[in-house]
């Protein structure tokens, strides 16, 4: 990535941005709680701070943790982060995941529990040049394709559509993709195409949620929490819900100043890039038609993953929903019980 603002400035800005906004979030109710104990939190993020994580600055910065009663932590992931691991063994309280990798985490007696989801639909797609001759997913027979070679997309799409292609891993870089049109790249829609467009490159995306693979990017904890102190797990996820919502329709300046503060490599046209693609493709609030919603999990939604993990044979067994997530924490407008 590429900065383009000097490190100096945006400090200044991002100071000035949380401030107002802490001011403007506090009132009186937030003045009365700033004497009691707040109970400090951990979430763990999959990836350095980003757009895709905007809900859970936003909350932070305007103070929505705090009138949760909650002091949170908010950690950056990246390559090798072990976000699950960290999680089961507590140094983590929350986590961030795609809700298939959950789901294959507890059929192997990892004690997690999705509680909340940030994205309706999954942003993962492949991304192709503007002139390729690959328009629908069937037209990746015989092509090379970049990407996470153990993900579950993989298997799925070589099975619905009956083809084969050779697989690259993921480097997360973007140097073969620009250097050779015929390879196709894995890609979150939010983020990679804004990069292959500053280097000159025109490109398009197939998105996974259309070709029928729409897993969940959700928060998920130990079960131990939820048993333990269910009021924490309930003040986080309706606290995130609330920033989530907030940054999507509101200003999202408050979190975008903390993530340009606490990411040196971002900057603020690429958080324009990944918030206006989240709002155009509903990624984060789903579509009210279909009863989606902020943070909504869908027990129907998650229990077809699972058999459909069951028939491509990654996963051996289906794993009981009540193993796998919960919505009693959501506000009750989105508990799908």
């Amino acid at each position: 990535m590429h900065r383009l603002a000097p490190v100096l400035i945006w400090g200044l800005v991002a100071g000035c941005a949380i401030s107002c906004a802490r001011k403007e979030a506090a009132g009186p109710a937030a003045a009365a709680g700033a004497s009691r104990a707040l109970r400090k939190t951990v979430l763990q993020t999959d990836w350095f701070p980003q757009a895709e994580h905007g809900g859970f600055y936003q909350a932070l910065a305007k103070g929505f943790y705090a009138d949760a009663g909650l002091d949170v932590a908010i950690w950056p992931g990246g390559p090798g982060a072990g976000i699950k691991l960290k999680v089961t063994k507590g140094d983590a309280d929350f986590g961030m995941s795609r809700s298939d990798d959950l789901i294959l985490a507890v059929s192997r007696d990892m004690p997690l529990m999705m509680v909340a989801a940030t994205l309706q639909h999954d942003p993962m797609g492949l991304m192709v040049h503007a002139e390729s001759p690959v328009r629908a997913f069937k037209d990746l027979q015989g092509r090379v394709v970049i990407g996470n070679v153990g993900l579950t997309y993989i298997p799925f799409l070589e099975s619905k559509y009956g083809i084969t292609f050779e697989k690259r891993q993921n480097t997360y870089g973007l140097g073969e993709f620009l250097a050779n049109p015929d390879v196709i790249q894995q890609c979150v829609v939010t983020n990679e195409p804004f990069f292959a467009e500053q280097h000159g490159r025109k490109v398009r995306t197939l998105s996974l949620a259309d070709a029928g693979y729409d897993c969940y990017h959700t928060i998920f904890c130990r079960r131990q929490l939820i048993r333990a102190a269910p009021e924490v797990v309930r003040a986080f996820v309706q606290a995130s819900i609330r920033g989530w919502r907030d940054y999507v329709e509101n200003d999202p300046a408050p979190g975008n100043a903390l993530i340009l503060q606490r990411n040196r490599e971002m900057t603020p046209e690429l958080l324009a890039f990944s918030r206006r693609e989240m709002i155009a493709r509903s990624l984060v609030t789903g579509r009210p038609a279909d009863g989606e919603d902020v943070g909504k999990l869908s027990r129907t939604r998650l229990a077809d993953e699972i058999n459909t993990l069951v028939q491509l044979k990654i996963l051996p067994a289906p794993v009981p929903l009540e193993r796998v997530m919960t919505t009693e924490f959501l506000p009750g407008a989105n508990a799908d019980r």
